[in-house]
C-alpha cells in the first residue's frame, strides 16, 4: 500500500509515517535523502529523463507554432493535428519513463512527497492531452475547439515544465550544500 499511497500528509490522514526522525529532517531540508540521491545518480532512467525533457520541449514548440498558424490562418490543419498527436505520445513516453524513474529513486511510481505537486499537475496535463485525443477520434469537438483544447493542454504543460525546472534548480542548489566526501548533508544532525 505504501508504494501507491500518494498523500504527503499521511499522519494527518490517519496513517503513521514509518520514517526515522533523521529521514524526516532530511526531507524538510533537502529534496533527496542521501540514499535517494545515490539511486538518482546511478539509475539510467535519470539520463532518459534528461534526454526526453528537451525533446518534448522542442516537439511542444514546433506543435505550438503549427497550432497557432492554423488558428490564425486556417491553413495547415493536418500538420497541426499530427504535431499534437506526436506531442501527446512524447508526453506519454516521458510520463511512463518518469514513473519508472520515480520508482527507482523514491520507491513509488507516482506522488513521491518530493514530487507530489509536479505529479499532480502532470495528471492534469495527461488528462487534457488525452481529452484532445478523445475529441479528435470521436469528432466530439470541431477542429477549432480541438486546437483550443490543445492550447489549454499546452498551457498546463508549460506550468508543469516550469515546476520541474524549478525542482531541477533546487536540486542543483541543494547539491552545493552537500559535503563533497560524505553522504550526510552539512548540518543534518544538528
Amino acid at each position: 500500500m505504501g508504494s501507491i499511497d500518494s498523500c504527503p500528509w499521511g499522519a494527518s490522514a490517519g496513517r503513521q509515517l514509518e520514517q526515522s526522525a533523521h529521514a524526516r529532517h532530511l526531507r524538510r531540508r533537502f529534496l533527496y535523502t542521501p540514499e535517494e540521491r545515490a539511486r538518482r545518480d546511478s539509475t539510467p532512467w535519470t539520463l532518459v529523463q534528461g534526454v526526453l525533457a528537451p525533446v518534448q520541449f522542442i516537439v511542444f514548440l514546433a506543435s505550438l507554432l503549427l497550432v497557432l498558424r492554423f488558428l490564425f490562418t486556417g491553413s495547415g490543419e493536418t500538420v497541426a493535428t499530427a504535431s499534437i498527436v506526436v506531442k501527446t505520445f512524447v508526453l506519454y513516453t516521458i510520463m511512463v519513463t518518469g514513473a519508472i524513474w520515480e520508482h527507482k529513486v523514491f520507491g513509488r511510481y507516482l506522488f513521491a512527497p518530493a514530487f507530489f505537486w509536479e505529479d499532480m499537475v502532470s495528471m492534469l496535463v495527461i488528462a487534457l492531452h488525452t481529452l484532445y485525443l478523445a475529441a479528435l477520434l470521436t469528432g466530439g469537438l470541431d477542429v477549432h475547439a480541438q486546437m483550443l483544447l490543445a492550447l489549454t493542454a499546452y498551457a498546463a504543460y508549460v506550468l508543469n515544465a516550469t515546476q520541474f525546472m524549478m525542482k531541477l534548480r533546487a536540486a542543483r542548489l541543494e547539491r552545493a550544500r552537500w559535503p563533497v566526501d560524505s553522504a550526510t548533508p552539512l548540518g543534518a544532525h544538528s
